[in-house]
């Protein structure tokens, strides 16, 4: 038994050495073929690489601006009065990776319609449409950013010059777009605030304008001070400035968060204040002789609101300036670190390679065509598989309709 499995053993061994000798016979009959086809497609390749325009590259890289941390609504949000818009400042904020930001504004279609219209590219990509333009441009164009935050553009062109001048153009209508909108904390916060502060001038001036047609003479003031009445306004204007802030906050925030809470608890307690002071102006009384105060009456109501309307306003405009300041240190310009100039060199094609890859793909492929080659012919040999063969042919002929 067991010599039995050694011959079926050594047989299965002779077997493998029989195919091994097979093959390389079949590489050693087909072996000019071999040597000379890759040659030929490889030489062939390299001249026709030749005859490829050659692209450049041109690279520039640049800083974006840098988002810094508010210090003057750290500062502001010590301030009694004005904590309650401290926190306005995060509710801006989202930006969680600011060169990403970048990049992809660098990629978005107002930009490349801007460099597409400043360099005709539907003329020079020879584009029927805008859409075709801008996916050449982006193939032609690589931006990326790296982890210390510099990001780089490449623009491949076949003309130096204007893959410099193109490079260098994505730098400027990054610039152009970014100044009409508002990216940053602090610009956010400034925009806000400065819509925030026109609505309430308005409103502070017809608050004005009521209190003056009053008509009523300061001494009605008399039986409720002025001090009095402000206070109350101040109170209402940091209610008003806190809903504010927990409305911004909803946006970020879950109601569950504790700062959330901190803030709903601060504009109870407003709230709260408010409701006390509010207490001690009360509506007037008939007179001993008959007459109404309604004319004291109208008169404190339309002070108490145009002290509101002040406080809020000064709020607001504290708050825009200090988003103006913070603004101001971002240093919101690009800095460019290394502006794109004319490439000397071309980066492609790269004929060495070209040809290299061609000559061993060719070589591949004629080595597998002439293993098929050679199996085919030794099936033909074999009853069995000659049958197998012609089988298989006629079920192509009937699968393409040439049966």
């Amino acid at each position: 038994m067991n010599e039995l499995q050694n011959e079926t053993a050594q047989a299965g061994i002779d077997d493998d050495e029989i195919s091994l000798l097979d093959l390389l016979q079949t590489v050693a009959e087909n072996l000019r073929l071999l040597i000379l086809g890759p040659l030929l497609v490889g030489l062939t390749a390299l001249g026709v690489s030749f005859a490829i325009p050659p692209t450049f590259t041109a690279k520039t890289s640049f800083l974006p601006p840098q988002q810094q941390n508010s210090a003057a609504a750290t500062m502001l949000s010590s301030l009694g009065a004005l904590g309650a818009l401290g926190g306005l400042a995060g509710a801006a904020a989202g930006i969680k990776n600011p060169a990403d930001q970048y990049v992809a504004f660098m990629k978005s279609n107002q930009l490349l319609d801007a460099l597409i219209d400043k360099f005709d590219l539907m003329n020079r990509y020879e584009a029927e449409y805008r859409t075709n333009a801008r996916k050449t441009l982006e193939g032609n164009s690589r931006i990326a950013s790296g982890k210390d935050g510099i990001i780089t553009v490449e623009v491949d062109d076949t003309d130096p010059q204007i893959a410099a001048d193109m490079a260098n153009a994505y730098v400027t209508q990054l610039e152009a777009l970014m100044s009409r909108l508002a990216v940053t904390e602090a610009q956010q916060r400034r925009q806000f605030f400065e819509s925030q502060l026109e609505t309430t001038k308005q409103k502070l001036t017809e608050a004005e304008i009521a209190l003056s047609q009053t008509g009523v003479s300061s001494d009605v003031l008399k039986s409720a001070p002025a001090t009095a009445i402000a206070g109350v306004a101040e109170l209402q204007a940091q209610v008003t400035a806190q809903e504010v802030r927990l409305g911004a906050m909803r946006g970020y925030l879950a109601e569950t968060a504790p700062e959330f809470k901190q803030a709903l608890t601060a504009l109870a307690s407003l709230r709260a204040q408010l409701a006390k002071q509010s207490q001690g102006v009360r509506p007037s009384t008939p007179r001993a002789d008959g007459s109404s105060g309604g004319a004291r009456d109208d008169y404190i109501a339309r002070y108490r609101d145009f002290k509101y309307q002040e406080t809020l306003f000064e709020l607001f405009a504290r708050q825009l300036e200090m988003a103006k300041l913070d603004e101001s240190r971002e240093g919101a310009a690009i800095q460019v670190i290394d502006a794109a100039t004319a490439p000397e060199l071309k980066s492609k094609p790269k004929k060495a390679l070209i040809a290299v890859l061609a000559t061993l793909a060719t070589g591949f492929l004629l080595l597998l065509w002439v293993f098929v080659r050679q199996a085919l012919k030794n099936a033909a040999q074999d009853a069995e598989s000659a049958q197998k063969l012609a089988g298989i042919r006629a079920a192509f002929r009937r699968a393409l309709g040439m049966a």
